[in-house]
């Protein structure tokens, strides 16, 4: 069976979209006509690959297989057309990026403005997401990860700062309250502001000081999804409702005011600093070749 390859494009950009009203403000086309594109390829194909509601529209079992097959193909077929880029007297396209929000807000802020500033051909399009996904089949380019996150076919290249910490804290109201703990385990007797990814997973609080690792898993009266509601749980910790536990750069303005005191500072864990990542097994497109030229010279890609 011979499909058209537009067709199955448009299916993608459906999908990925998550309605025909999205797509089409996109890529330019109308909504019914999109519809009406997928209903021909449906019926071509013998088997429906969109759940349709007036609120959503939603991959079937065999639109999600397909999905997955037709993603990384697709990236493909974009990487091989982007070699002529390469003959370009300045780099140009589009540079896709998955990145979890905390990268969103403490790494890219300094990287992105003056690369656009010095690349205005490239379009970049940020795609926050906590879930650890596949970003060739996302439709991503590449992503930005900790190195426990990483698949092991992956080129890593460091960027943003080399070492990071985890940070405890609590507002002085809510610290006059209940006292300040002296040692992680005392976390355990305390209101604490807990996070969790979207697949359900609560990290653990992980602690470390001369070698002796503590990790613990505290409870609370809040509990936020990782990545944008965060911002709930520090404005809870700010509030005195109880004590946070985030990356210390996230908190860094609220310790340097003292609307947060720092706690079990000798116990603060550190950790590299997150890489972008992208497959070594395909084509790398050039906007994304010039990002990673361009992080590697502008020093953030770290020591």
């Amino acid at each position: 069976m011979k499909v058209d390859p537009a067709e199955l494009s448009l299916f993608v950009e459906v999908a990925r979209a998550g309605g025909f009203r999205e797509a089409a403000r996109l890529n330019g086309k109308s909504a019914s006509w999109l519809s009406q594109s997928i209903r021909q390829l449906e019926e071509q194909l013998g088997v429906r690959l969109l759940n349709r509601t007036t609120r959503s529209v939603v991959p079937t079992e065999a639109g999600a297989r397909l999905l997955e097959r037709l993603g990384p193909a697709f990236a493909e077929m974009d990487a091989a057309v982007d070699v002529v880029n390469g003959y370009r007297e300045r780099p140009a396209g589009t540079l896709r990026l998955n990145v979890p929000t905390i990268a969103a807000r403490l790494v890219l802020p300094a990287i992105v403005p003056p690369f656009l500033a010095a690349y205005p051909e490239i379009q970049l399009e940020v795609m926050v997401d906590e879930s650890f996904v596949d970003v060739i089949a996302a439709g991503c380019d590449a992503g930005i990860r900790y190195e426990e996150r990483l698949d092991a076919d992956m080129i890593a290249v460091p960027i943003g700062a080399r070492v990071q910490r985890f940070a405890t804290a609590a507002a002085p109201a809510y610290l006059a309250r209940r006292g300040r703990p002296v040692h992680p385990r005392y976390l355990l007797s305390h209101a604490c502001l807990r996070s969790q990814f979207p697949s359900g997973a609560r990290p653990p609080w992980e602690f470390e000081r001369d070698g002796e690792i503590v990790r613990i898993d505290p409870r609370g009266p809040l509990l936020v999804s990782a990545g944008g509601a965060v911002d709930l749980a520090v404005d809870a910790a700010l509030a005195g409702v109880g004590i946070i536990h985030l990356f210390e750069d996230a908190l860094r303005s609220h310790l340097d005011r003292r609307a947060l005191e720092p706690l079990l500072q000798p116990w603060w864990q550190s950790f590299p600093g997150p890489f972008l990542y992208f497959p070594g097994r395909r084509l790398v497109p050039a906007p994304l070749r010039t990002f990673v030229d361009f992080i590697k010279a502008a020093g953030h890609a770290g020591a």
